[in-house]
């Protein structure tokens, strides 16, 4: 067992405290009238003004994960590792134009989740189900992750345990961490990470700040920082360069726009914009986030001064997912240690608590709700997605705890590829009733299956299936983003099946929103004659 680091330990249970009281606290916070309904615990009731949704997103999008990861990646693959930064900064613009429709739609109706507009858009509940238990599958390893980064800062601390400390030792600070996450969400619902999210986000920034200036001085400055970096990729074999080769171009081009596209469509991120009060809150938050990408840009630096700061040289099994705890604890005091611990275990925190109930969201609604008990009452709702986010949980903690955490990286790529899956039949719908729900559906299966079995294919040093996420290209014969090849073939037979299934007159499900609905904004009242829904518009 490695000692421990006793100032970084005390630091980092001080803010653990904070956080948690705050957690409990939340539920006082914008006391609903009606606690027991889902669109108060599961958003907050839809509340959130600009600044509490931007930290809400920030905390939301940006996890513990993303803040080892990223420069994790930097680190062992160099400039490949940024493909993060573009991606991001080309998620706005897009989201941009889709998030306030779905936002009106979804107050003027009531939808708490993106299959419950699915439900109402295409009045399909086969493919309502499908991109349902597609957001469910693909949160799951994506809140297990969080663990893992929490994992990663205990390892460093010292009170992991290591690899070879008996189970007690090793999980316990891991168990705490999840009883305290557990309680406190199922307490305050969204209102929890909402709140929380201001100490994790201003924390991230505070220690993203001083590393890039005070972790520069202590190596000499940036100079020697990427003459080291360039250094370690010229050798042969390193895996890594410091500039992208032309055969990873496409790679990294396809990865960062499929990544784009899938950003907004995770459930949880969902969550976060339907949480917010008005359509403006929306728009705003989209012109205001990218400022995250240009903290994602100085975060991804971290990965090269960990190369200049000797972490893991010369050890061949050396784990890149601890380059930056362990750059942190060799660079700065061990107070400040602390505090930047704090900000990766609480950036653990918010994700997962957000993640949780966004799946027990899509399941109250759009599985118990749907098929086995319609009849259910808003607070029957309540109860349940309460019981399913502390399952949900405990389903991750036992992934973490029983799985080989490269299962965990495989199966969170493998989360993109799904979600993306999702994008056509969502965004389609905000904007065109044109596509039929078969041939959705259709489309859905086509690119599901397609990409799980491509990936299936990939091996690499580190396992023999789920290795990688690029593949090349039917037809093109470069190598590309599985995720984005399977959108295009999803696309492909969504379009050909709703020509032929137009063409054989096949009848469509009701559409019971309003081509109006798109554009309203909270307070707007349903005119006294309003139409009917009709079937397509």
């Amino acid at each position: 067992m490695k000692d421990v680091n006793v100032p970084a330990l005390v630091v980092f249970v001080l803010f653990f405290a904070l956080v948690t009281v705050m957690g409990f606290l939340a539920s006082r916070w914008r006391r609903a009238d009606d606690a027991a309904h889902l669109d108060e615990w599961g958003l907050g009731g839809r509340s959130f003004g600009t600044w509490v949704t931007w930290f809400l997103l920030g905390g939301d999008l940006y996890t513990a994960y993303t803040f080892v990861a990223v420069p994790a990646a930097v680190y062992a693959t160099g400039a490949a590792g940024f493909f993060a930064v573009p991606y991001t900064i080309v998620a706005y613009p897009l989201v941009f134009l889709f998030l306030p429709r779905l936002w009106s739609v979804s107050r003027v109706h009531g939808y708490v989740t993106p299959a419950d507009f699915v439900r109402g858009r295409y009045g399909s509940r086969p493919l309502s189900l499908v991109v349902a238990l597609t957001g469910i599958l693909a949160t799951m390893p994506y809140i297990a992750l969080q663990l893992v980064g929490i994992q990663a800062v205990l390892d460093v601390l010292g009170v992991g345990g290591g690899e070879h400390a008996n189970w007690f030792v090793k999980d316990l600070p891991l168990f705490i961490a999840f009883g305290v996450l557990a309680a406190y969400t199922y307490s305050s619902g969204l209102r929890a990470p909402a709140l929380i999210a201001f100490v994790k986000d201003a924390l991230i920034y505070i220690v993203i700040i001083v590393a890039v200036i005070y972790i520069p001085i202590r190596l000499g400055g940036y100079g020697h920082i990427f003459d080291a970096a360039a250094h370690k990729f010229s050798a042969p074999k390193s895996g890594g360069s410091m500039t992208l080769p032309d055969n990873k171009q496409w790679t990294y081009a396809t990865l960062a726009l499929g990544s784009a596209m899938a950003l907004f469509m995770y459930p949880h991120s969902v969550t976060g914009v339907l949480a917010s009060k008005s359509r403006n809150t929306v728009r705003r938050n989209m012109a205001i986030m990218p400022a995250y990408s240009l903290m994602l840009g100085l975060l991804a630096l971290l990965g090269f001064m960990a190369i200049a700061a000797g972490v893991g040289q010369g050890d061949k099994k050396f784990n890149a997912q601890l380059s930056v705890p362990q750059l942190f604890a060799d660079m700065f005091p061990d107070w400040f240690t602390g505090v930047a611990f704090a900000a990766i275990g609480i950036g653990a925190l918010v994700p997962a608590a957000i993640m949780s109930i966004a799946a027990a969201n899509l399941f109250t609604r759009n599985v118990y709700k749907e098929w086995l008990k319609p009849t259910a009452s808003p607070a029957d709702e309540t109860r349940i997605a309460k019981l399913v986010s502390l399952l949900v949980k405990v389903g991750a903690l036992v992934f973490v705890l029983g799985m080989d955490k490269q299962a965990a990286i495989n199966l969170q790529l493998l989360g993109g590829l799904w979600i993306l899956q999702t994008f056509v039949a969502i965004v389609g719908g905000l904007f065109t009733r044109w596509f039929h729900h078969w041939a959705l559906f259709a489309g859905w299966a086509a690119g599901m299956a397609y990409g799980t079995w491509t990936a299936y294919g990939i091996a690499s040093p580190a396992t023999k299936h789920f290795g990688g996420n690029a593949a090349a290209i039917p037809g093109i014969g470069e190598i590309g983003y599985i995720g984005l090849t399977a959108f295009a073939l999803n696309l492909l037979v969504a379009v050909a099946l709703t020509l032929v299934l137009r063409a054989v007159k096949a009848p469509e499900g009701p559409d019971e929103t309003r081509p109006a609905d798109y554009s309203a904004e909270a307070g707007d009242e349903e005119p006294e004659n309003a139409p009917e829904p009709v079937a397509a518009h």
